[in-house]
């Protein structure tokens, strides 16, 4: 039999497999059932051989006894020394939202197509991954160097939990592991180098509380953040469209520097649903807002920094009563992959010859673990590659392509044949 043959052969396994992982719902915020996935994911891969381990990210960001961040990293030796091929996917989904027609836990399977939170970002394809080195490890069985297989937690809120972690510990060591495929879903005839960098800030605006009905004794936060959003709509938004980057980023709308505001929060709280009595008649005193500001190889996160902080010093000097507070959450510096490494010229055969055209090289338009891989495991080799449509990832009615997979599974398993034997 041959690899793709054994490939075609695992269709139903493929589609139960992939059922089974988006039942689990493993949802993020604020982490859930990862170690039920992680024991599923080792209970199938000791099968066919693996040996697994089971680890947690002690003391990472939303690590605790109720929430544990659990991981697994899988590995496979072959019959000589070699290279290792280390397939890496993350088990977290980002939350359900509104609008959906299907059981967004259900893994329904219709006209080909399999629907569920995180069906296509991206159980999918780490589906496909496992599929794909089962059926390498059959048809190859004394293959020289070794294949592993990861599952790991919160790449949906920053992988520290999951790949930040397993880096620090040495497991993307480049003397352990020479070649990384994150089953991203990026359309399967893409290789994904890369992504674009991404600064998290949370501004908070200062006012007086006082009684609603005399609003003149007291200061308003949220008209003061109002005024923030204005300075970036007449601004900031228009000075970030103009600046357009070399990086083959998709879609089309992500070639340019963009900033999402992700959450508002000012006045009182918002009571519990059973709270059936009216709001307090008060002044706000505090507005948060988080933004979630992409930005491009061609600039320095210095800049991206500055450009906001001067917009919020500008409206302190302009402004009456206005004051602020700045505070960093997070930052990612952008990553790629140079385009003539092993593993990009690889896959980008095998899509040529499983699909009969050329691959496309693109960049991300959001950050994936490979920046962790970059920056702590300091291996370079690493690329994006997997089923599933782009534009598709959080959304309602997520899915995946039942072919897609299979596809994507054919190039895998067509880039350990490359690789190992």
């Amino acid at each position: 039999m041959t690899l793709f043959d054994a490939i075609t052969d695992r269709r139903d396994d493929l589609i139960a497999l992939t059922q089974d992982l988006i039942r689990i719902p493993t949802l993020n915020p604020p982490g859930r059932h990862y170690r039920d996935i992680c024991d599923y994911l080792d209970v199938r891969l000791r099968k066919s051989g693996f040996e697994t381990q089971l680890i947690r990210a002690h003391g990472t960001p939303g690590d605790s006894d109720r929430y544990p961040r659990w991981n697994i990293v899988a590995r496979h030796a072959g019959g000589d020394a070699g290279d290792c091929v280390h397939f890496n996917s993350h088990t977290d989904v980002v939350e359900v939202g509104k609008g959906w027609t299907k059981d967004p836990f259900g893994g329904e399977l219709v006209d080909g197509k399999i629907y569920g939170r995180g069906a296509c970002d991206m159980k999918g394809g780490l589906a496909a991954s496992v599929i794909a080195a089962e059926a390498f490890i059959a048809t190859y069985p004394t293959y020289h160097g070794a294949i592993e297989i990861s599952g790991t937690a919160d790449e949906e809120s920053g992988g520290y939990g999951g790949v930040a972690y397993l880096a620090e510990q040495g497991f993307f060591d480049p003397v352990r592991v020479q070649h990384v495929i994150i089953p991203e879903p990026l359309n399967k005839d893409r290789v994904c180098l890369g992504h674009r960098g991404g600064w998290w800030a949370e501004i908070e605006t200062f006012g007086e509380i006082a009684h609603g009905s005399m609003p003149f004794l007291g200061d308003c936060a949220v008209r003061h953040m109002g005024a923030v959003l204005t300075e970036f709509e007449d601004k900031l938004f228009p000075a970030m469209s103009a600046r357009t980057t070399d990086m083959p980023v998709v879609p089309e709308g992500a070639r340019s520097s963009t900033m999402n505001i992700n959450s508002i929060h000012g006045g009182q709280p918002e009571q519990d649903d059973d709270y059936t009595g009216l709001p307090a008649h008060c002044v706000p005193d505090s507005c948060r807002i988080v933004i979630d500001r992409r930005f491009l190889v061609e600039e320095n996160v210095d800049d991206v920094r500055s450009e906001v902080r001067a917009l919020l010093e500008g409206l302190k000097h302009s402004r009456h009563r206005f004051d602020y507070d700045l505070r960093e959450m997070n930052v990612v510096l952008p990553s790629m992959t140079d385009r003539d490494a092993p593993v990009v010229q690889t896959i980008a055969a095998e899509i040529e010859k499983v699909l009969g055209k050329p691959a496309q090289f693109v960049a991300s338009p959001g950050t994936y673990d490979q920046k962790h891989i970059d920056r702590i495991g300091k291996l370079k080799n690493c690329i994006a590659y997997g089923p599933g449509i782009l534009e598709l990832a959080h959304k309602p009615d997520e899915y995946v392509g039942v072919d897609d997979m299979i596809d994507s599974a054919k190039v895998m398993a067509g880039a350990l044949r490359q690789i190992l034997t």
